[in-house]
């Protein structure tokens, strides 16, 4: 079967936290790259939401001024089943750009 790559990204991400990927399907993230684009260090959590609960899979992580985050390294990977919501939240304003990439329906039944 044929697979779909897929790419999704945000300007500015700030306080407000991002629902970045709400899947239709299931997807396999293989890459999640972040970059500062202040001039001060920022601190960023990541979390999936699934059925209305939280679980994070980066929390606090540091970011120094001008500097990029490749999140998913060394073959790591996440799956996002049908439902499930990528969050990405900075604790300063318009600090981040973020670029996702996904596998978009990995299998079908």
């Amino acid at each position: 079967m044929a697979q779909n790559f897929k790419r999704y990204f945000l300007k500015d991400v700030g306080t407000t936290a991002q629902a970045f990927a709400a899947t239709d399907s299931t997807d396999l993230i293989i890459g999640i790259h972040i970059a500062n684009t202040e001039l001060c260090q920022v601190l960023v959590d990541i979390w999936i939401t699934n059925s209305g609960i939280d679980y994070y899979i980066g929390r606090l992580i540091p970011i120094m001024p001008g500097a990029a985050l490749q999140f998913i390294d060394g073959g790591a990977k996440f799956v996002l089943e049908a439902g499930d919501t990528l969050n990405i939240v900075s604790d300063c304003e318009s600090s981040l750009d973020v670029w996702l990439s996904v596998i978009d329906t990995i299998s079908e039944v």
